[in-house]
């Protein structure tokens, strides 16, 4: 995704269009790996060492706020930013501390007709998320 790709998708949002934006989701989308902040602000620091680290975490949570992250906590509680908005899972390898997305979507009509069948007592189900932990195969 180019710099106006990404330019769109922040105007589209109603948010401002700034170069710490810009630079922001552009370094996660470059990541492509459900970076950490701590990876995010590295990666920053390389190549725009002008932004701070508190801009990092305010541009982040407005990300998040206006759909255009997710965050992702995995199985040792760090926080981790996913910028695919459509439905799909993700696979955590304990061993590397990688995460895979991973899409079916058979997987995605069984659970959805499983929970329209049986449902939650006093729970309205938003969406359905498998945290599917493992080792990948070298």
């Amino acid at each position: 995704m180019d710099k106006k790709e990404i330019a769109n998708k922040l105007s589209d949002k109603g948010l401002r269009v700034t170069p710490q934006r810009i630079a922001i989701l552009s370094a996660i989308l470059h990541l492509n790996n459900h970076p950490t902040a701590e990876n995010i602000i590295e990666y920053i620091k390389m190549n725009h060492p002008n932004i701070s680290v508190g801009t990092v975490y305010k541009v982040l949570d407005s990300l998040v706020e206006n759909n255009l992250l997710k965050k992702v906590k995995t199985e040792g509680g760090i926080m981790r930013y996913d910028p695919l908005q459509a439905n799909h899972h993700h696979l955590f390898c304990e061993e590397s501390d990688r995460i895979e997305d991973y899409e079916d979507e058979t997987l995605d009509e069984l659970i959805s007709d499983y929970f329209r069948k049986k449902g939650i007592d006093n729970f309205k189900i938003q969406n359905i998320q498998l945290h599917i932990t493992g080792k990948f195969k070298h």
